[in-house]
């Protein structure tokens, strides 16, 4: 019994013993702080801003940084050098970036999600008061297009299949264009020249049914021009442009006159695309691609109304930005505005028989769908 107590005895002391070493290896022990897991670094997703001409500098790394810092961009130089390689994109589109087609909604600064994209390299603001005109085949006095940069102008348009088919090349790559929309088309699809407007693009005026004005009386030619504005204001709304192209490319001069009394800017081109003859997109495109090496920089003409056009423009895109070619945006400083006679006029037309001259959304109205 006596042994059985001092056996037990001995059992306790000697857990105590253990006991205590552990507990003051624990609190004795310098504290160590588990290794902290790194947050992986977020890079910026890529942006191509439209109206700015120069990328930002990159911002200074702080003295303990690890992270490297990208070198500054060069200055880019004066002369334009045609099919120089475009620099390489430091980063992958990002994850989730909307699809390359449909309509952009324009924005100030623009920016474009794809960096493969052409983009509007400068947005330039136009003054119409006076009639000013632009297109060196034509009119000299306005050379504001630097070395390497085009504009886009479509005209005949707006048709189905072929204007929503350039509406979405031109939305791929952030691109900014005129078009020169027929009065008859407006009227005929409506539907087709608001995405033309939604999508950000100025919406000028090509005449009401496309005659050749030179052979009309200056009355039949400023009927011709009037009632074509008033059907594609009618159609785009309010935000079209005070820009006009005569068919042909034919500029009486009393009609240029008439033009510069409604503060209508004209256009004429430095390039003709001839899309109406060739009717081959590969043929488009080299005859875009030829002529804007030759010149260097300028207008260029072509037709949302032709088929050959609107398959062409994704491929053709795609060269100039290759290129290295600069596109321009002109945008209107003021809203075109239309002579009531002529609204009034073509209301009428449009609705023979009947009275009043109203909208269909104010005639026609859903309430139960």
């Amino acid at each position: 019994m006596r042994l059985a107590v001092v056996g037990c005895a001995l059992a306790i002391v000697v857990f105590l013993s253990i006991f205590g070493v552990v507990v003051a290896q624990r609190f004795s022990a310098p504290a160590t702080a588990p290794a902290a897991i790194a947050a992986p670094e977020r890079t910026p997703d890529p942006v191509a801003t439209g109206s700015v001409k120069t990328a930002p500098a990159p911002a200074a790394a702080s003295g303990t940084s690890k992270t490297a810092t990208a070198a500054p961009i060069a200055a880019q130089p004066a002369a334009f050098t045609p099919n120089a390689a475009p620099a390489p994109s430091a980063v992958p589109a990002p994850v989730g970036a909307p699809a390359r087609t449909g309509v952009v909604t324009p924005a100030a600064p623009m920016t474009c999600p794809y960096p493969d994209a052409l983009g509007v390299a400068r947005v330039v603001e136009i003054d119409t008061g006076g009639g000013p005109g632009f297109g060196f085949e034509h009119f000299k006095a306005h050379d504001f297009l630097r070395p390497g940069e085009f504009v886009l102008t479509f005209d005949d348009g707006p048709w189905p299949v072929n204007t929503p088919a350039v509406i979405d090349a031109l939305a791929s790559h952030c691109a900014k264009a005129i078009f020169f929309p027929i009065g008859k088309h407006a009227t005929w699809h409506p539907e087709i020249l608001k995405k033309v407007a939604a999508a950000g693009h100025a919406v000028g005026s090509h005449t009401w049914s496309h005659r050749d004005l030179s052979k009309k009386t200056v009355d039949e030619a400023k009927e011709e021009i009037e009632k074509g504005m008033s059907a594609v204001r009618m159609a785009a709304g309010q935000a079209t442009a005070p820009f006009f192209r005569f068919p042909a490319l034919r500029h009486p001069p009393e009609l240029i006159a008439y033009l510069g009394e409604r503060n209508v800017g004209i256009f004429s081109t430095d390039m003709d695309s001839f899309d109406f003859k060739t009717k081959k997109p590969p043929q488009v495109i080299k005859t875009v691609m030829d002529k804007l090496k030759k010149n260097g920089k300028g207008i260029v003409l072509m037709h949302d109304f032709q088929p050959a056009t609107a398959r062409a423009l994704p491929e053709l895109l795609r060269q100039l930005k290759a290129a290295g070619y600069k596109l321009v945006e002109m945008r209107p400083r003021d809203k075109l505005t239309t002579l009531a006679q002529y609204d009034e006029a073509l209301l009428k037309e449009l609705s023979p028989g009947t009275t009043g001259g109203r909208p269909t959304s104010s005639v026609v109205r859903t309430i139960n769908e």
